[in-house]
Protein backbone atom coordinates (compact mmCIF):
# COMPACT_ATOMS: atom_id res chain seq x y z
CA UNK A 1 0.00 0.00 0.00
CA UNK A 2 2.06 2.01 -0.05
CA UNK A 3 3.44 5.72 0.54
CA UNK A 4 4.05 3.48 0.08
CA UNK A 5 2.56 0.18 -0.08
CA UNK A 6 0.31 -2.62 1.78
CA UNK A 7 0.84 -5.98 4.30
CA UNK A 8 -1.09 -3.19 3.95
CA UNK A 9 0.94 -0.37 0.92
CA UNK A 10 2.24 1.81 -1.19
CA UNK A 11 1.73 5.83 -1.47
CA UNK A 12 4.23 8.20 -2.50
CA UNK A 13 1.38 11.00 -1.62
CA UNK A 14 2.48 11.72 2.14
CA UNK A 15 -1.86 12.83 2.99
CA UNK A 16 -1.71 14.70 4.80
CA UNK A 17 8.69 12.06 15.39
CA UNK A 18 10.79 10.65 16.20
CA UNK A 19 11.00 8.54 19.33
CA UNK A 20 14.34 6.75 20.93
CA UNK A 21 13.98 4.14 22.72
CA UNK A 22 16.57 3.98 25.26
CA UNK A 23 15.72 0.56 26.36
CA UNK A 24 14.17 -1.84 24.45
CA UNK A 25 10.53 -3.76 25.84
CA UNK A 26 9.02 -5.82 23.77
CA UNK A 27 5.29 -4.40 24.63
CA UNK A 28 5.83 -4.87 27.87
CA UNK A 29 8.07 -7.79 27.52
CA UNK A 30 12.03 -7.70 29.16
CA UNK A 31 14.79 -7.72 26.67
CA UNK A 32 16.23 -10.55 28.71
CA UNK A 33 13.05 -12.35 28.87
CA UNK A 34 13.29 -12.29 25.33
CA UNK A 35 16.54 -13.07 25.26
CA UNK A 36 15.99 -16.04 27.30
CA UNK A 37 13.27 -17.60 24.47
CA UNK A 38 15.50 -16.75 21.99
CA UNK A 39 13.63 -14.11 20.71
CA UNK A 40 15.61 -12.07 17.75
CA UNK A 41 14.83 -10.74 14.52
CA UNK A 42 16.05 -13.20 12.06
CA UNK A 43 18.77 -12.87 9.87
CA UNK A 44 18.00 -12.49 5.80
CA UNK A 45 20.56 -11.77 3.01
CA UNK A 46 20.07 -7.73 2.79
CA UNK A 47 20.81 -6.80 -1.05
CA UNK A 48 24.23 -4.29 -1.48
CA UNK A 49 22.94 -0.92 0.25
CA UNK A 50 23.52 1.83 -1.99
CA UNK A 51 24.49 5.47 -0.71
CA UNK A 52 22.20 6.84 1.99
CA UNK A 53 20.49 3.51 2.29
CA UNK A 54 20.82 1.51 5.59
CA UNK A 55 18.76 -0.84 7.52
CA UNK A 56 16.30 0.28 10.56
CA UNK A 57 17.29 -1.61 13.85
CA UNK A 58 15.05 -2.86 16.26
CA UNK A 59 15.88 0.06 18.83
CA UNK A 60 14.50 2.32 16.06
CA UNK A 61 11.30 1.41 14.98
CA UNK A 62 9.24 4.12 16.68
CA UNK A 63 10.94 6.49 14.15
CA UNK A 64 10.31 4.10 11.14
CA UNK A 65 6.33 3.63 12.02
CA UNK A 66 5.92 7.36 12.51
CA UNK A 67 7.33 8.17 8.92
CA UNK A 68 4.92 5.67 7.87
CA UNK A 69 1.99 6.60 10.30
CA UNK A 70 2.12 10.80 8.88
CA UNK A 71 2.58 8.76 5.02
CA UNK A 72 -0.57 7.22 5.59
CA UNK A 73 -2.45 9.83 7.63
CA UNK A 74 -5.43 9.37 5.56
CA UNK A 75 -4.98 6.36 3.62
CA UNK A 76 -8.74 4.58 3.79
CA UNK A 77 -6.62 1.14 3.50
CA UNK A 78 -4.58 1.61 6.45
CA UNK A 79 -7.05 3.40 8.24
CA UNK A 80 -9.60 0.37 7.29
CA UNK A 81 -9.46 -1.05 10.97
CA UNK A 82 -9.31 2.30 12.71
CA UNK A 83 -12.07 4.47 11.22
CA UNK A 84 -15.60 2.42 11.82
CA UNK A 85 -18.85 2.90 12.95
CA UNK A 86 -18.14 2.14 16.45
CA UNK A 87 -15.21 4.23 16.95
CA UNK A 88 -17.37 7.31 16.12
CA UNK A 89 -17.60 7.84 19.72
CA UNK A 90 -13.48 8.36 19.49
CA UNK A 91 -11.79 11.69 19.54
CA UNK A 92 -9.30 12.05 16.57
CA UNK A 93 -6.17 11.77 18.72
CA UNK A 94 -7.60 8.46 19.88
CA UNK A 95 -7.85 7.24 16.24
CA UNK A 96 -4.28 8.45 15.59
CA UNK A 97 -2.69 7.12 18.42
CA UNK A 98 -4.01 3.48 17.40
CA UNK A 99 -3.17 3.98 13.69
CA UNK A 100 0.67 4.82 14.96
CA UNK A 101 0.48 1.78 16.99
CA UNK A 102 -0.65 -0.45 14.60
CA UNK A 103 2.23 0.37 12.16
CA UNK A 104 4.81 0.10 15.39
CA UNK A 105 3.45 -3.58 15.57
CA UNK A 106 3.79 -3.86 11.38
CA UNK A 107 7.34 -2.08 11.59
CA UNK A 108 8.71 -4.18 14.61
CA UNK A 109 7.72 -7.18 12.94
CA UNK A 110 8.96 -6.53 9.84
CA UNK A 111 12.65 -5.81 11.32
CA UNK A 112 12.28 -9.08 12.88
CA UNK A 113 11.40 -11.09 10.48
CA UNK A 114 11.48 -9.22 6.93
CA UNK A 115 13.33 -6.23 5.85
CA UNK A 116 13.12 -2.10 6.63
CA UNK A 117 15.23 -0.01 5.12
CA UNK A 118 15.33 4.03 5.41
CA UNK A 119 16.67 6.86 4.10
CA UNK A 120 18.05 10.66 5.95
CA UNK A 121 16.62 10.95 8.98
CA UNK A 122 13.52 8.70 8.75
CA UNK A 123 12.55 10.85 6.15
CA UNK A 124 11.42 7.91 3.80
CA UNK A 125 10.66 4.27 5.15
CA UNK A 126 10.15 0.90 2.93
CA UNK A 127 8.96 -2.55 4.68
CA UNK A 128 10.28 -5.75 2.76
CA UNK A 129 9.79 -9.42 3.29
CA UNK A 130 12.35 -10.83 1.21
CA UNK A 131 11.74 -14.45 -0.72
CA UNK A 132 10.87 -17.20 1.54
CA UNK A 133 9.83 -15.40 4.66
CA UNK A 134 6.95 -14.65 6.29
CA UNK A 135 5.50 -12.86 9.30
CA UNK A 136 2.79 -15.09 10.34
CA UNK A 137 4.06 -17.03 13.17
CA UNK A 138 3.49 -16.99 16.85
CA UNK A 139 6.22 -15.87 18.21
CA UNK A 140 6.29 -13.08 15.94
CA UNK A 141 3.26 -12.07 17.12
CA UNK A 142 4.29 -11.52 20.72
CA UNK A 143 7.56 -10.36 19.67
CA UNK A 144 6.09 -7.48 18.07
CA UNK A 145 2.47 -6.95 19.87
CA UNK A 146 0.42 -7.71 16.80
CA UNK A 147 -1.36 -10.04 19.18
CA UNK A 148 -2.67 -6.92 20.87
CA UNK A 149 -4.65 -5.99 18.35
CA UNK A 150 -7.25 -8.93 19.47
CA UNK A 151 -8.03 -5.85 22.54
CA UNK A 152 -7.47 -2.41 20.80
CA UNK A 153 -9.54 -3.02 17.44
CA UNK A 154 -13.26 -2.31 17.91
CA UNK A 155 -15.55 -5.43 17.30
CA UNK A 156 -16.02 -4.07 13.38
CA UNK A 157 -12.32 -3.15 13.13
CA UNK A 158 -11.72 -6.82 14.01
CA UNK A 159 -13.55 -8.21 11.54
CA UNK A 160 -12.47 -5.83 8.72
CA UNK A 161 -8.91 -6.71 9.74
CA UNK A 162 -8.91 -9.95 10.59
CA UNK A 163 -11.74 -11.54 8.48
CA UNK A 164 -11.64 -9.42 5.31
CA UNK A 165 -8.06 -7.57 4.83
CA UNK A 166 -5.53 -10.05 6.21
CA UNK A 167 -7.18 -13.08 4.13
CA UNK A 168 -7.84 -10.69 1.21
CA UNK A 169 -3.81 -9.47 0.77
CA UNK A 170 -2.74 -13.56 1.47
CA UNK A 171 -4.90 -14.92 -1.60
CA UNK A 172 -4.79 -12.26 -3.86
CA UNK A 173 -0.34 -12.34 -3.88
CA UNK A 174 -0.92 -16.30 -3.68
CA UNK A 175 -3.53 -15.98 -6.87
CA UNK A 176 -1.21 -13.74 -8.31
CA UNK A 177 1.82 -15.15 -8.70
CA UNK A 178 1.07 -18.84 -8.08
CA UNK A 179 4.06 -20.96 -7.91
CA UNK A 180 6.15 -18.07 -7.59
CA UNK A 181 4.57 -16.34 -4.50
CA UNK A 182 7.51 -17.76 -2.15
CA UNK A 183 10.73 -16.33 -4.49
CA UNK A 184 9.16 -13.14 -4.85
CA UNK A 185 10.45 -9.59 -3.22
CA UNK A 186 6.78 -7.87 -1.61
CA UNK A 187 7.24 -4.72 -1.04
CA UNK A 188 4.52 -4.04 2.00
CA UNK A 189 4.95 -0.21 2.85
CA UNK A 190 6.55 2.33 1.41
CA UNK A 191 6.15 6.03 2.99
CA UNK A 192 8.01 9.37 2.54
CA UNK A 193 7.10 12.36 5.36
CA UNK A 194 6.39 15.52 4.55
CA UNK A 195 10.16 16.81 4.95
CA UNK A 196 11.39 13.86 2.79
CA UNK A 197 9.24 14.37 -0.58
CA UNK A 198 11.00 15.60 -3.67
CA UNK A 199 14.51 14.05 -3.23
CA UNK A 200 13.92 10.57 -4.66
CA UNK A 201 14.06 8.74 -1.58
CA UNK A 202 11.28 6.44 -2.24
CA UNK A 203 13.55 5.75 -5.55
CA UNK A 204 16.68 4.94 -3.89
CA UNK A 205 14.75 2.20 -1.30
CA UNK A 206 13.07 0.70 -4.39
CA UNK A 207 16.05 0.46 -6.95
CA UNK A 208 18.25 -0.83 -3.83
CA UNK A 209 15.76 -4.47 -4.06
CA UNK A 210 14.52 -3.83 -7.49
CA UNK A 211 18.25 -4.31 -8.83
CA UNK A 212 18.74 -7.39 -6.59
CA UNK A 213 15.82 -9.02 -7.11
CA UNK A 214 16.51 -8.52 -11.11
CA UNK A 215 20.20 -10.81 -10.14
CA UNK A 216 18.04 -12.82 -8.95
CA UNK A 217 15.51 -13.39 -11.71
CA UNK A 218 12.36 -13.05 -9.31
CA UNK A 219 9.19 -10.51 -9.50
CA UNK A 220 8.61 -7.89 -7.12
CA UNK A 221 4.84 -7.67 -5.24
CA UNK A 222 3.00 -4.82 -4.06
CA UNK A 223 -0.13 -3.29 -3.39
CA UNK A 224 -0.97 0.15 -4.33
CA UNK A 225 -3.89 2.18 -2.14
CA UNK A 226 -3.56 5.67 -3.67
CA UNK A 227 -4.90 6.12 -7.49
CA UNK A 228 -1.76 8.33 -8.00
CA UNK A 229 1.13 5.91 -7.25
CA UNK A 230 0.46 3.08 -9.88
CA UNK A 231 1.60 5.58 -12.87
CA UNK A 232 4.94 6.14 -10.76
CA UNK A 233 5.56 2.63 -9.69
CA UNK A 234 4.92 1.79 -13.80
CA UNK A 235 8.60 3.88 -14.29
CA UNK A 236 10.13 1.16 -11.93
CA UNK A 237 8.96 -1.41 -14.12
CA UNK A 238 5.69 -2.56 -12.36
CA UNK A 239 2.40 -3.43 -14.23
CA UNK A 240 -0.86 -3.50 -12.80
CA UNK A 241 -2.55 -6.96 -12.98
CA UNK A 242 -5.71 -6.39 -11.32
CA UNK A 243 -7.86 -4.59 -8.71
CA UNK A 244 -9.32 -5.44 -5.73
CA UNK A 245 -11.93 -4.09 -3.20
CA UNK A 246 -12.51 -3.82 0.74
CA UNK A 247 -16.47 -3.62 1.21
CA UNK A 248 -17.07 -3.51 4.61
CA UNK A 249 -16.82 0.64 4.28
CA UNK A 250 -19.31 3.17 3.29
CA UNK A 251 -18.09 2.48 0.25
CA UNK A 252 -15.42 -0.30 -1.60
CA UNK A 253 -11.95 0.30 -1.12
CA UNK A 254 -9.61 -0.14 -3.53
CA UNK A 255 -6.17 -1.73 -4.31
CA UNK A 256 -4.07 -1.93 -7.72
CA UNK A 257 -2.59 -5.16 -7.68
CA UNK A 258 1.26 -4.74 -9.31
CA UNK A 259 4.00 -6.70 -10.55
CA UNK A 260 7.27 -6.30 -11.52
CA UNK A 261 8.71 -8.91 -13.52
CA UNK A 262 12.65 -9.21 -13.38
CA UNK A 263 15.02 -7.47 -16.32
CA UNK A 264 17.29 -9.76 -17.22
CA UNK A 265 21.09 -8.59 -16.23
CA UNK A 266 23.53 -9.11 -19.03
CA UNK A 267 26.50 -11.02 -17.28
CA UNK A 268 29.62 -8.93 -18.17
Amino acid sequence: MATTVSSLRVDFEPKDSSLKSANINLTGAPLNLLKLFGLRPTSVPVPPLPEGVRVVTIAEYKQAAACLAEAFAEDEVVRYPVDTPDRAHWTEQEKWDLHVEILEYVTYAHILKGLVTTVGDFEAVALWMPPGTNMDDYLTMFKSGMWRLNYRLSAEGKRRFYNEFLPLLHDTKHGTLGARDADSWYLVYIGTSLRGRGKGNASKLIRHVTSQADKDGVPVYLESSNEKNPPIYRRFGFETVRTVYLHRAEKNVELDIMVREPVRVEKK
